[in-house]
């Protein structure tokens, strides 16, 4: 039996922020709910509350949602209308394909002012004679009644005749009680013969017991077969099922839905992926065991140098550091992806207080540092220097050292600069339309000149 649970409520109010106190619609539909529960107490709001294709037998626990407007129970198991009076606000009700049989009931809509749209369609009491008539003449205030508009003439012509319409459902009503009395033994005889036939076969499950028994002793078994004949008394007794003809009736429809569900349940473990083995990290005696379920790759190197383990892991480049958890042990190292584990095993002990994990930030590579327990000595080698080294550090030696030198007086003469351009020529062309202009010539001064130093210059 499935319930109304908070839970369910929450998932179901997403479009409101997961809160329930302050919701207006929701939908419940295709839940195999079988009872009407708690939303009274939870959404004192709703305002629309869809619950179709369920299992559930009575209106019920909905008289305090004031503000209840729209209730849909199409394709449920509905045989009265009760429990909403107190419903004020309800203008709409959907009871499609229900098994309504008391009509009557409906006189429970009569003081909802504003009520306006029933839909009854597919229930029993629709093939009741003067039914159309009786419901328009017993609620006034409805505008539609299975889709159809109610015609002004169509009421005046219901209410003239409602006293005897009303006679005439109640002898149907009571028919057809009696008729849903007789298929309710139908249905209680039919079940003891099956609970009966079951008690009957019961010495076939102890041979198969024997014989799993035998099996198991070490007799080899056959399961292609077993299975073989085990799906084809299912799929006989699922024709057989299907084809049984029953009533249309509330307890037929809780039937075929156990029945799909064993069928679905039968689906879900039939493709259900095989248990995965226990994650095994040690052997039985305690040693460490190389494991690599994430199957990535990875470098072990071994610097003797610096006398330590290096552990390169190809994380994944793109996930997240917070995912990555490595552990450092003294005869092991292990490394969880995403829950996923790889371990390896060294081959010597190792500091863990001192190891280190670094990651890249280019590759998203992970390596990890970790120094042996016991440090080997060894004395250092020389560094072998190659011959371009030697020769610099040749010259190197050779600029130190002083060393004066007997230079001759030629090697400090400088460059001629003015003998860079030839001589020039002695005749010089001047250009087309130039005249050459000569020298103005000094003339020399005569005998009689006196140069007095008083006399100022000629300006």
């Amino acid at each position: 039996m499935v319930r109304i649970t908070e839970d369910l409520v929450r998932k179901r109010a997403e479009h409101n922020n997961l809160e329930i106190s302050t919701l207006e619609e929701i939908s419940l539909h295709q839940q195999d709910i079988e009872k009407i529960e708690n939303l009274d107490r939870w959404c004192r709001d709703l305002k629309i509350l869809y619950l179709q294709s369920n299992l559930i037998p009575k209106i019920e626990n909905v008289g305090r949602l004031k503000k209840l407007e729209y209730l849909n129970l199409a394709l449920n198991n509905v045989e009265k209308i009760e429990n909403l009076e107190n419903c004020e606000m309800l203008q709409k009700l959907d009871l499609t394909v229900n098994f309504v049989g008391e009509l009557t009931s409906i006189e429970c809509l009569k003081n909802l002012a504003h009520f306006r749209e029933l839909y009854l369609t597919g229930n029993p009491c629709t093939e009741y004679e003067g039914y159309r008539e009786y419901v328009v003449a017993t609620l006034p205030q409805l505008k539609y009644l299975d889709g159809k508009i109610i015609e002004k003439s169509e009421r005046i012509k219901s209410m003239q005749d409602v006293g005897v319409l009303k006679g005439y459902i109640i002898e149907q009503q009571n028919r057809h009680r009696k008729k849903r009395e007789k298929e309710k033994e139908e249905i209680r005889r039919h079940e003891e013969m099956k609970e009966k036939s079951k008690k009957g076969t019961d010495w076939y499950t102890d041979v198969n017991g024997d014989q799993k028994d035998s099996q198991d002793a070490g007799e080899p078994r056959e399961l292609n077969t077993e299975e073989e004949d085990d799906e084809e008394m299912s799929a006989e007794k699922d024709k057989k099922f299907w084809d049984e003809e029953v009533p249309f009736t509330p307890e037929s429809r809780v039937a075929v839905h156990e029945h799909m569900k064993k069928l679905k349940q039968k689906d879900e473990d039939k493709n259900k992926p095989p248990p995965k083995q226990p994650r095994r990290l040690f052997a039985d005696d305690g040693r460490p065991l190389n494991v690599n379920e994430a199957k990535i790759d990875f470098t072990l190197t071994e610097d003797e140098s610096e006398n330590c383990f290096l552990l390169d892991v190809a994380c994944f480049k793109h996930m997240d550091t917070s995912l990555i958890d490595c552990d450092v042990q003294p005869n092991y190292v292990r490394v969880s992806l995403k829950g996923k584990m790889f371990q390896l095993c060294l081959t010597e002990e190792v500091n863990a207080d001192s190891s280190t994990a670094k990651r890249s930030q280019i590759t998203g590579h992970l390596l990890v540092t970790m120094p042996k327990a016991k440090p080997v000595i060894k004395p250092a080698k020389p560094k072998a220097e190659s011959s371009s080294e030697n020769k610099e550090n040749r010259q190197r030696g050779n600029r130190n050292t002083h060393e004066k030198l007997e230079v001759d007086a030629s090697a400090h003469k400088t460059v001629d600069i003015a003998n860079i351009v030839k001589e020039k020529m002695d005749k010089v062309v001047p250009p087309l339309g130039h005249k050459s202009r000569q020298k103005a010539q000094e003339r020399p001064n005569s005998e009689s000149f006196v140069d007095d130093p008083d006399v100022p210059p000629l300006e």
